[in-house]
């Protein structure tokens, strides 16, 4: 009866997640601002529609829990508010798989990277063009991570990072390690 607010994985009591007093990365993960578009189109799609595509909801929990490293709980209770298709046992337990508390054999290896999913799914940048409609105008190859663009690319599409579109909230690479870390910390304590 606790699995909607408590993991299954007794370990994860006591994962370091990240402090965020104002509950700050949390809204610009919410609001769909966080510099990394299948993440922000995932989310103002949630916002606008009540719905994502599974694998958009993969990848948008997985940068909250893994790359921002806040509670999956935060994540839950968005989607819970925002899903038209809320369903507790699917959404408890799909934030507990994604955040690898749940019942899962090998939790920690899965961090989706966002720009690989979008070149993988989403390559023409057809899914986030008419959701994120300031980088339309840039060439598909680039609309997965904008901020790799070259700047006369940015430029002839109009498109000022850190104005219309902000620069990416945090390096994937680097946040990705962070989370494996934090990992580590918890997988001591079997």
């Amino acid at each position: 009866p606790d699995f909607p607010d408590y993991p299954l994985n007794p370990r994860f009591a006591d994962f370091p997640w990240q402090d965020d007093p104002d509950d700050q990365l949390l809204a610009t993960w919410q609001r769909g601002e966080t510099g990394i578009p299948l993440v922000d189109a995932g989310m103002r799609e949630l916002y606008s529609t009540g719905w994502m595509h599974n694998r958009v909801r993969m990848v948008v929990g997985s940068f909250l829990v893994k790359n921002l490293r806040l509670p999956w709980q935060a994540g839950e209770a968005w989607f819970w508010d925002t899903l038209v298709d809320a369903d507790l046992a699917s959404n408890s337990l799909g934030w507990q798989w994604v955040a690898g508390s749940g019942a899962d054999a090998a939790p920690y290896f899965r961090v989706f990277n966002p720009v690989r999913q979008g070149e993988r799914f989403d390559p023409e940048g057809t899914y986030i063009a008419p959701r994120l409609p300031e980088l339309g105008r840039l060439p598909a190859k680039h609309r997965q991570a904008p901020w790799a663009a070259p700047h006369a690319v940015l430029s002839a599409a109009g498109i000022p990072l850190g104005g219309d579109y902000p620069h990416p909230m945090v390096d994937l690479k680097a946040s990705r390690q962070a989370a494996l870390a934090a990992f580590s910390q918890i997988k001591k304590s079997d």
